[in-house]
């Protein structure tokens, strides 16, 4: 552990009795005294905090937003132009074989763009967006820590510290000042519940996340709750769901591909592999995302060959997440088939441990989300 980064929070989860493990470079909280179960419950009925400091946060500047966003629709098919200030959209980062080489969040900050990348994809995106978008400045904040408030007593919660918190739609961003600190806000997160993201300097991370910790509905979350949560939420982990060999059509990402982006749109195409997301996204693909129920009790996990029966010899898909649902009370799992095996409703059977167990192809989410539209 001695040679992994820090957050600002670290000395606070290890004072919290935070288990500590590698994750993308840093050493991360997967699971405090609670325990993964308790803490996905709370979450799930009060509210979870949860350290995301590790995660990228990078501003892209020009000489207004008009041209920041201008050049960054170079890189990825989304309508960064038309998003309206103080206003969030996900996204990503394409190749030029249309496959994803991260998921991300851009927010229209008036006179730039604010983006949130993966931890582990940082440094790569940060020399991507520098390079290819000259007289454009990219510039990587690191004197802030980055926070997540979850769950449906999180607005309660924070409109205690700035009440317009409670104004806040799903998507919005803002400025709201916390514990005294001014703090770059947005209403969304990554486990289907209500929540904001809190990007806080540095120097008051620790002060503000004790504040939230005081209120009686906070507790702590680490990794392995946040894993279960998102997972339920049907949400893509980036390295395990969606990587560079995936494309979004075979994600089943395309709504976050806007009209204007699309075919026949004002802006249509531009980004690093469109002529191949095009083609999928009219032809189809060969494979796409589902959900997947195990009819068993028997968790399956990242991995798990998928069959059409229980003796064909030819994998027709795989697991790329799994494990058990606490708020759906068993076994949850995404993956992907090939398109004959995608339709809600079909069987298809894992290979565990030598032995075909069924699973059924279902809709995500698993659980309903909470945001508040």
């Amino acid at each position: 552990m001695s040679d992994l980064l820090e957050t600002p929070l670290h000395d606070l989860h290890v004072e919290l009795g935070a288990k500590m493990v590698p994750f993308a470079g840093y050493a991360m909280p997967v699971q405090y005294p609670l325990g993964v179960m308790k803490e996905h419950n709370h979450t799930r009925t009060k509210a979870g905090l949860f350290d995301v400091s590790h995660m990228g946060q990078v501003i892209v500047k020009g000489r207004d937003y008009e041209q920041a966003a201008t050049a960054l629709e170079a890189l990825v098919p989304v309508d960064v132009l038309g998003l309206g200030e103080n206003r969030q959209r996900y996204g990503f980062f394409t190749n030029d074989a249309g496959g994803i080489t991260d998921d991300l969040m851009l927010a229209n900050r008036g006179d730039h763009v604010f983006v949130v990348v993966n931890a582990a994809c940082k440094s790569d995106d940060i020399a991507h967006m520098a390079g290819a978008m000259p007289g454009i400045e990219v510039t990587e904040v690191t004197d802030r820590a980055l926070l997540a408030l979850q769950g449906p007593s999180a607005q309660a919660v924070l409109s205690q510290l700035d009440p317009a918190a409670a104004q806040m739609r799903f998507m919005d961003v803002a400025t709201l000042t916390l514990d005294g600190s001014d703090c770059w806000v947005s209403r969304s997160g990554y486990t289907g519940e209500d929540g904001y993201e809190i990007s806080v300097p540095a120097t008051d991370a620790v002060a503000l996340a004790r504040t939230l910790l005081a209120h009686p509905d906070v507790e702590p979350i680490g990794l392995g709750a946040r894993d279960s949560l998102r997972l339920e939420a049907g949400l893509c982990l980036y390295g395990h769901d969606i990587d560079t060999e995936t494309t979004p059509v075979e994600a089943a990402l395309t709504w976050a591909v806007q009209k204007v982006r699309r075919p026949d749109g004002a802006r249509a195409g531009g980004f690093p592999g469109a002529e191949y997301i095009f083609a999928q996204m009219q032809g189809g693909a060969g494979r796409k995302r589902v959900g997947l129920l195990p009819e068993g009790r028997a968790p399956m996990r990242e991995g798990v060959a998928l069959y059409a029966d229980d003796t064909a010899a030819d994998p027709i898909g795989q697991i790329t997440s799994g494990g058990f649902g606490p708020t759906v009370g068993g076994p949850v799992a995404m993956g992907y088939v090939d398109l004959g095996h995608a339709e809600i409703g079909t069987t298809v059977y894992g290979d565990l441990r030598g032995r075909r167990l069924p699973l059924r192809v279902v809709a995500m989410p698993f659980t309903p989300a909470n945001f508040k539209r």
